[in-house]
């Protein structure tokens, strides 16, 4: 009997699905392109022609690299589903199902202990050969090279241990079939075949060089803790950089968890007090009979328990920049020392008749609406408009869903180092869960995610939905999905496919199950038959007449 073919073995099949109306296909978390290979063909002429023989080659290997990768990413999910080897096997298995090349291993010394793989593949129906034959017809030299990178990002994120395949045999030079034989890097010694495969060239044409130009200026981002490149985030940023040598008030408006403080940090430390100290203070964590002594300071002896006297952070801050976060929340009282200091620059301590010169730059910041408040009674005028010299409204995340990915990637780069992980990204279904969500927490939000995600992913691997949305996945790959004959089916349908897979074995018994599924129904309907008859898709005399049947036959009936 024949072995039954891997694909069919891990239900790879199942993993693919077909959104027509979204258009996008789906292979588990990765979204997937189906294109014409003349196209990608002409594509791969083009890269000859434009960059040369010599580096379109590298280029094309570290393409296919990065594809194995991804698909090394999906087998290693399977583990524990089959042997070791069954699921390395995976990488030949999907390069196929991609349409890509049909591909053999013949030999290979694998020490699993050590990740070594020393090998052969033989690769038919190989596409980069067919198309470098239509297009440039038989070459002295193997063509292959996204095959090879492909073998190589597999099996190097495989094994965890950078192995490189090289083709040794071409269709493109008259061979058969193609052979790829893969080793450890350290084994190849000093091929120059190498040079291509492991990092691009250093030499830039011209055009090259302003090409990179333009894509500097495009992709500037501010240094610091400040990230972005949308419209909205640049409108904001070019608003801040105008104010940050200039001793004028900020107002920072936004809502709740778009950085204000991160935006007055930024401001401190790219002003001409920068050298001098930033004091932050959240209004709102302080309690009312206390903000007037946390701010001013307070003098020994000024109330019960005053035992020294201590300074305010106006004080502490002087010379550089106090940041007052959540100032809605002041008390009157509070607003009125307030307006005070900024208008003479001076502040006197509780419980004290000395007045003491503060030389302080004042950003201040609240997602309250201060012009409502005001109307209320809650919030002083004249404050407000002392406040207000240079108000700068901070775009929630929402408004700047362009800026996720780059987001994404610094507080990775953060939370990695913390959590003793190696990230290897993020899956593409992943991302486009983070682009589809609304971010009520904005980006203060997406750092709690993106830390859960790095503490939950194993290290190694890529972050999948599972790791950023347990429990409340936001994004579902639906669509129609191939089945063993090759059929497109639907998702759903698919599932319930694999339900029934899994109940039909050898010892399966319709009747109990019927059972089973009949006293479930009734005990969700909480024994009304009428509601379970309508969990069940039938009407409530075939109920009746059912559980009369299991009476009859001996089953445990269900509690009516």
């Amino acid at each position: 009997m024949a072995e039954q073919p891997l694909v069919e073995r891990f239900n790879l099949r199942s993993r693919l699905r077909f959104n027509i109306e979204s258009g996008q296909i789906w292979l588990d978390e990765n979204r997937m392109l189906l294109m014409h290979a003349k196209a990608l063909g002409a594509l791969r002429q083009e890269l000859f022609e434009s960059l040369g023989p010599k580096r379109a080659k590298g280029l094309l290997f570290r393409m296919g690299f990065a594809a194995g990768q991804n698909d090394a990413d999906f087998a290693q999910k399977l583990y524990g589903e089959g042997d070791n080897y069954d699921v390395f096997k995976i990488g030949p298995e999907l390069h196929a199902f991609e349409g890509l090349v049909r591909s053999t291993i013949l030999d290979a010394k694998i020490d699993w202990e050590e990740g070594t793989f020393f090998g052969t593949v033989n690769c038919d129906n190989s596409w980069e050969a067919e198309s470098h034959l239509q297009l440039f017809g038989v070459s002295s030299e193997p063509a292959c090279w996204n095959m090879a990178g492909y073998a190589s990002g597999y099996v190097t994120r495989f094994f965890k241990r950078v192995i490189i395949f090289r083709e040794t045999q071409c269709v493109c030079c008259g061979a058969s079939a193609c052979m790829l034989e893969g080793r450890p890097l350290e084994a190849w010694g000093n091929e120059d075949f190498l040079e291509h495969c492991l990092s691009p060239e250093t030499q830039e044409t011209s055009f090259e060089q302003l090409q990179d130009e333009l894509w500097q200026l495009r992709e500037q981002r501010p240094a610091g803790k400040l990230v972005g490149s949308s419209p909205a985030f640049s409108a904001a940023f070019s608003l801040l950089s105008k104010a940050a040598n200039s001793p004028i008030t900020v107002l920072l408006l936004g809502e709740t968890g778009v950085g204000k403080e991160v935006f007055a940090q930024w401001l401190h430390e790219n002003s001409d007090r920068a050298d001098k100290p930033f004091v932050a203070v959240n209004c709102a964590a302080i309690p009312n009979d206390l903000i007037e002594s946390e701010l001013f300071g307070v003098q020994k002896g000024a109330y019960t328990g005053a035992q020294a006297s201590r300074p305010g952070k106006f004080e502490r801050a002087d010379g550089g920049t106090l940041f007052l976060d959540e100032l809605g929340e002041l008390s009157p009282a509070a607003q009125v020392k307030l307006l005070r200091v900024l208008q003479t620059g001076e502040v006197e301590r509780l419980g004290d008749d000395k007045l003491r010169k503060v030389n302080v730059r004042l950003v201040a910041a609240t997602n309250v609406n201060l012009q409502q408040a005001i109307a209320d009674g809650r919030f002083r005028a004249d404050l407000y408009y002392r406040l207000a010299t240079y108000p700068l409204e901070i775009p929630p995340l929402r408004h700047r869903k362009s800026d996720i990915p780059v987001l994404f990637s610094v507080l990775t780069e953060k939370y990695a180092p913390l959590y003793h992980k190696i990230i290897q990204g993020i899956s593409d279904l992943a991302m486009q869960g983070l682009m589809a969500y609304d971010w009520p927490g904005n980006v203060r939000e997406l750092e709690n995610l993106v830390e859960r995600a790095v503490l939950l992913v194993p290290s190694g691997g890529q972050i999948e939905v599972q790791h950023l949305f347990p429990g409340m996945v936001p994004v579902t790959a639906p669509g129609a999905v191939i089945d063993r004959e090759g059929k497109v089916g639907n998702a759903d349908e698919a599932k319930k496919d694999q339900l029934y897979e899994t109940l039909l074995v050898d010892d399966f018994d319709l009747q109990a199950h019927e059972a089973r599924l009949l006293r479930l129904a009734v005990a969700r309907a909480h024994g009304n038959l009428t509601h379970a008859a309508r969990l069940l898709g039938i009407t409530r005399r075939q109920l009746a007449y059912r559980v009369k049947q299991t009476l009859r036959e001996g089953a445990t009936p269900p509690d009516t």
